[in-house]
């Protein structure tokens, strides 16, 4: 008989997809949530983030029957689903079999701030006094609220509180901190705003009072630049997506999650509506057919306030309903990067693009989209009521307009300080920030957060802004100023910031995703070869995708150009 001859047994073939069945009273629940809806709204892919965190909110985490469900009911792939919810830190995705995680969670603030206030001996503590199986306690990211270090957040069943300035008590088992306002903050409503003179740019543009190239003009004459990082004109931001075919759109970055960066929060637990004003004349600017606002996960009491502030504006009939859409990030500092962020917004995992084409070319839904951040657009208002040369005015050492600075570390009062741009860190911390905590002298301090570098004290009379500190292989980012001193051992800051890039890699690329965990390690020995990190620097600041990745090196390489004598007063060998 030949080989070919002989016929192979026939394989059952599937009349079903693969995967486990979908569990029908797990649709039920997942229905009963989030609503029996047309399938047009069912199966809109940018809602699976908002679907997730309402059943996140709901349960206290996501079991795979639930996102099988969800699966069935947004007409979605499994995949799609549990690559998206495995993406994103605030997201507790259990596995069949597995125990779900307690309903109560304390989250421990690590950033750089937090940790010089005590932080990790505070998690310390706090896990060696929980109960098990009742509460369990997390690392986590910069929460934006440096000024306060350090920093706990209490969840449960969807509820969120922060406290500041987190201690243990005298007895070493109970938790003593103060209390933020995350339930009510005192913000100005529209009434007040409106009396105040607010909105009145925005109906005079509307009324073609004033046209879009009158207001481009006057922001170019202020000067105003991007003011979450980047630092791009805004009117040569705006001019670039007016360029491009309609339908265009308009996103606001509210996702300041840079540790060390808390000047977005300060303004919009403030005035709300003077921000909201902003975004909208941007929004306008560009004839943008939506206005989308993506907000941290970390700031849940901000939800609420611009929740109930775009309700104010739609009742008064300032803006038509559903035109501002709000939506919540989740857990990802990479989702800073605005290609990220417009991932997100379409309900995908927070991976940056690949550039070009830029996202005033295509952006959100493939469109052209305006991108700005939150303080940027708040300044639109009040630039154009007081006058380019008002704000343009202000400025030192050869630098022109304002900046604020979201201060931390070693000085007396931490916070948010609005001062000239081109002030010097040691005129900043004496002048607006009470001077050094008391025993502690000035030893260096980082411009512009985590990723913006560190500076030695003996460069501390550099102007603080926009293309003053590039000289130096530093720069000024989003004007987060973290003050280090003489008694802060820098293995530790320079381990506290590479963990963190390590954490937020989104993995996408194999320089930044290997990259920052071998940086880290090399960190972590008590020898340093120039070297080595030299070069792992080198490959992931040219081969990166996007900003994390080219910029996690610049703290190591600041360390290593202008810190070797301290380095080494503190045991740590620096090989050539």
């Amino acid at each position: 008989m030949s080989v070919n001859s002989i016929t192979p047994p026939r394989r059952g073939t599937r009349g079903k997809p693969r995967g486990r069945d979908l569990d029908p009273a797990a649709l039920a629940e997942i229905e009963a949530l989030l609503g029996d809806v047309p399938d047009s709204v069912r199966q809109r892919r940018d809602l699976l983030i908002e679907h997730l965190h309402v059943i996140q909110d709901r349960y206290g985490h996501l079991s795979l029957r639930h996102l099988r469900a969800l699966s069935a009911y947004m007409n979605l792939p499994m995949a799609a689903v549990y690559e998206t919810a495995t993406f994103y830190a605030h997201f507790d995705v259990v596995h069949d079999g597995q125990t779900p995680p307690p309903e109560t969670t304390i989250r421990v603030c690590d950033s750089l701030s937090c940790q010089l206030a005590g932080a990790d001996s505070l998690r310390k503590a706090l896990e060696a006094g929980a109960n098990a199986g009742v509460v369990r306690v997390l690392r986590a990211p910069c929460m934006g609220r440096c000024e306060t270090a350090p920093v706990v957040e209490l969840s449960s069943r969807g509820h969120h509180w922060h406290m500041g300035h987190a201690t243990l008590d005298a007895v070493g088992d109970a938790l003593v901190a103060e209390e933020l306002p995350d339930e009510t903050v005192d913000w100005q409503r529209l009434d007040a705003y409106c009396a105040e003179g607010g909105h009145a740019l925005l109906a005079a543009c509307r009324a073609g009072e004033i046209s879009a190239e009158q207001l481009m003009q006057v922001m170019e004459q202020a000067g105003l630049r991007g003011l979450g990082g980047a630092g791009f004109a805004t009117f040569k931001k705006w001019g670039f997506v007016r360029a491009e075919p309609k339908p265009r759109y308009c996103a606001i970055n509210a996702d300041e999650g840079e540790p060390g960066t808390f000047k977005d929060r300060h303004y919009l637990e403030r005035s709300p509506h003077r921000f909201l004003e902003g975004a909208l004349i941007s929004a306008w600017a560009v004839e943008a057919e939506a206005l989308y606002i993506y907000l941290r996960d970390e700031y849940p009491a901000l939800h609420r306030v611009l929740k109930d502030a775009i309700g104010e504006l739609e009742i008064a009939g300032l803006v038509e309903p559903r035109y501002i859409v709000l939506r919540r990030g989740a857990g990802a500092y990479i989702c800073g990067e605005e290609s990220a962020m417009i991932e997100s917004l379409e309900g995908k995992p927070g991976k940056p693009r690949h550039r070009p084409p830029f996202v005033a070319q295509k952006g959100l839904f493939d469109r052209p989209t305006l991108v700005n951040n939150v303080e940027t657009v708040y300044w639109i208002p009040i630039i154009w009521e007081r006058g380019a040369d008002w704000f343009a005015s202000n400025g030192r050492h050869g630098r022109k307009g304002l900046r604020s600075f979201s201060v931390s570390g070693r000085v007396k009062n931490p916070g948010v300080h609005l001062a000239p741009a081109g002030i010097t860190l040691n005129e900043l911390v004496e002048e607006y920030a009470g001077g050094m905590a008391e025993g502690h002298r000035l030893a260096g301090y980082l411009p512009g957060g985590a990723s913006g570098g560190i500076l030695p004290a003996s460069k501390a009379d550099i102007p603080l802004d926009f293309d003053t500190l590039q000289a130096h292989d530093s720069f000024i980012g989003s004007a987060a100023v973290m003050v280090i001193s003489d008694q802060d051992d820098l293995q530790l800051v320079a381990t506290n910031l590479l963990a963190f890039f390590a954490d937020e890699s989104c993995g996408q690329c194999t320089p930044c995703r290997v990259g920052t965990e071998k940086m880290l390690a090399l960190l972590e020995r008590d020898e340093w070869s120039v070297a080595e990190l030299t070069r792992l620097s080198k490959v992931m600041m040219d081969a990166s995708i996007c900003g994390l990745g080219q910029a996690a090196p610049n703290p190591v390489l600041g360390l290593l150009r202008d810190f070797r004598d301290v380095l080494e007063m503190q045991n740590i060998i620096v090989k050539g």
